[in-house]
Formats: structure tokens, C-alpha cells, sequence
């Protein structure tokens, strides 16, 4: 611990401010250093243990009427348990620090910002604008409430984890969520290098302006999905929601179920294999667009003019132009029997 930090933590020692009876622990097999130890500790001043390096902190409650603020800023090598945070930024440029078995509420606002090095396992984050411009920090059966969630960061990991924000993850790269439930909306805005296994998201707006986001095995729910988005790959998906994945480069959608999807796929670069029916497709610009049915197909005029996309409605083994599952806007657009396919030309004949 630096000078200032001694010094306080001894001056309110004095008064009896905290009940400190061991700063000279065992020494730290890993650390070769010793550990300071704080326990049963109820701190409400204004950076309370500020600086603190090779600490535990366990059983204490960061509250009270002095509601000082910025309780382990700065601090290093810390390891929290079983504590209780009701007060504003208490990890702010935290390096090495794991947290477990904790409660943030309302009140603790803005909880952690510029952190490096961070796990935080069985806790709960109740205050707006939890995690920012952090580094490597690892979630795990945590429950979060927290709006603005996880912004400007890169290298999150997060697993077994419900989080409830309205726009999380803006601007953040390098995500790993894995049985991730979300109930958000804007979410992954301006996201880069995100992969997602066995999750649920409630969200609309979600990957607008993404780049390199894989989603597998997961249910996607909400409008307006993708939009501007440039690689996003959606693997064994169930997709819900109007008027998804828009203006897209690079799409690839394998195996994946769409709901309620209507007006899908406008002006994008998409590559799709879709079990079920599509309500409809309207004006994509390029690729391949395979489904069991589709109940509309749009291609007016405002299509793009290099219009190349192909869409296939596979049909039991079986067709014939009479057979034809597909309706056109303005009678703009072919159809192209081709064995047991039926395709059409997304290509304006005007």
C-alpha cells in the first residue's frame, strides 16, 4: 500500500473508524507478498480503501451517511466476498481483482470503469452503467440489471448470466457469451469479434453496425435485427421479428427458423438455408436464399439495379410451375424451375 493510503487507514484505525486487528497476514504463496485482510467492515467514507494491493475484502458493507464514493479505486491483487456495494464507482482502474457471492444495488452507480483483469462469479449488478472501457473481464452466474451495460470494452467473457440493459455492449469487442439470456433493446451496436452459444436475446436494433459476430444455437427475438451489420453468421438460430437483417454484407444464416419475419433481407449480401417458411423477402441485392416456403417475395422498383440473389423454395421432392408456393409486387421478377426446385431471379426485367 502507497504512503497515503497507510497513513489514512492507520488515522481511522485511531478513532476507531475500522476495526482492523490483522495487516500482517500470512505471506501470499503466490504473491510472495503479505495480505492485508478486511472483514466485517461497514465503510461509507470517500475512498475508503483506495490503492489497497494483496487485500481480501470479505463480509463488508460499502454504505452509510459520509456516502463517499470510490471505495477500491486503484486498487491491485484483490480478492472480494460476500460484500454489499450501495455506493457509487467502487472499482474504477482496478488491475487483478476477482469478486464473488456480492450484491451491487441501484445506487451503485457506474461500478466498475477502466478495470483490467477481472472475474466476477455469483453476483449480482444492479446500478446503471456497470462495466466500461474495461479489459479481460470474465462474468459467470451472475444476474445484471444495469442499463448502458458493458461499453467500450474488449475481451468479455460472460456464461450462465441473465442481463436485463437497454443498450448494452456499444462499441465492445472481443465478446464470448455462452448461455446468455438478455432482455435489452439496441444491443451489440458497433460490436466487432462477438461469439454467442446457447443464448436467448430479447432485444430490437440488435448487431446494427456489427462486424464478425457469430450466433449458434440461440433464439434471437426483436426488429429490426442486424441492420448495416458486415459478417454476421447466425447458425442453427431461431430468428423472430419484423423486418430483420437489412443492408447487410456478408450474411450467412445456416439452418436457422425464421418467425413473424417479414420484409427480410433488404439490399443485403446474404447467404441463407432456412427451415420453415419466410413471410417475406423483399429486394435483396446478392446471394442465395433457401427456404421450404416463402409467402411473398418483393422485388419493385426500387430494387437495386445488379440485383443477383436467387431465391429457392424447396418443395417435398417435388415441382412444377403450376405448383408455384410465391407471389410478386408488381409482377417484377422470374421464376426458374430447375428439377425439384423452384427458384426466382431476383432481377428486374424493366
Amino acid at each position: 500500500m502507497g504512503q497515503n493510503t497507510n497513513d489514512n487507514l492507520n488515522r481511522r484505525k485511531n478513532k476507531g473508524e475500522i476495526p482492523i486487528a490483522n495487516t500482517t497476514s500470512p505471506e501470499c504463496v503466490d504473491h510472495k507478498e503479505k495480505i492485508t485482510e478486511y472483514n466485517g467492515l461497514n465503510l461509507d467514507g470517500e475512498r475508503a480503501l483506495y490503492g489497497i494491493q494483496n487485500a481480501t475484502i470479505s463480509n463488508c458493507i460499502f454504505d452509510g451517511p459520509r456516502d463517499g464514493e470510490s471505495a477500491l479505486k486503484e486498487s491491485q491483487d484483490i480478492y472480494v466476498s460476500d460484500c454489499d456495494f450501495r455506493l457509487r464507482y467502487p472499482f474504477w482502474h482496478v488491475k487483478n481483482a476477482q469478486m464473488e457471492n456480492s450484491r451491487m444495488t441501484e445506487t451503485c452507480r457506474a461500478a466498475l470503469w477502466y478495470c483490467k483483469h477481472m472475474t466476477i462469479k455469483n453476483c449480482h449488478m444492479g446500478g446503471i452503467k456497470a462495466v466500461r472501457e474495461c479489459e479481460d473481464v470474465n462474468i459467470e452466474d451472475c444476474t445484471i440489471q444495469s442499463s448502458e451495460f458493458g461499453w467500450f470494452s474488449n475481451k468479455i467473457m460472460v456464461k450462465n448470466t441473465e442481463l436485463e440493459s437497454e443498450y448494452p455492449f456499444l462499441q465492445s469487442s472481443d465478446i464470448l457469451l455462452d448461455n446468455f439470456v438478455l432482455n435489452g433493446k439496441y444491443s451489440f451496436q458497433y460490436v466487432e469479434n462477438v461469439e454467442i452459444r446457447n443464448s436467448r436475446l430479447d432485444t430490437k436494433d440488435a448487431f446494427w453496425h456489427s462486424k464478425n459476430v457469430t450466433v449458434s444455437d440461440s433464439i434471437v427475438k426483436g426488429e429490426y435485427l442486424g441492420w448495416y451489420s458486415e459478417n454476421l453468421k447466425l447458425v442453427g438460430c431461431k430468428i423472430i421479428g419484423t423486418q430483420p437483417l437489412c443492408y447487410a454484407k456478408g450474411l450467412i444464416l445456416e439452418d436457422c427458423e425464421m418467425i413473424d419475419c417479414d420484409l427480410a433481407f433488404e439490399y443485403s449480401d446474404v447467404h441463407a438455408t432456412i427451415t420453415g417458411p419466410i413471410t417475406s423477402v423483399k429486394n435483396p441485392c446478392s446471394g442465395h436464399i433457401s427456404a421450404d416456403s416463402i409467402g411473398e417475395v418483393i422485388l419493385d422498383e426500387n430494387q437495386s439495379s445488379d440485383a443477383s440473389c436467387v431465391i429457392e423454395v424447396r418443395m417435398d421432392g417435388h415441382t412444377s410451375s403450376e405448383e408455384q408456393p410465391l407471389t410478386f409486387a408488381d409482377g417484377c421478377g422470374r421464376m426458374q424451375c430447375e428439377g425439384d426446385h423452384i427458384s426466382e431471379i431476383c432481377q428486374c426485367d424493366k
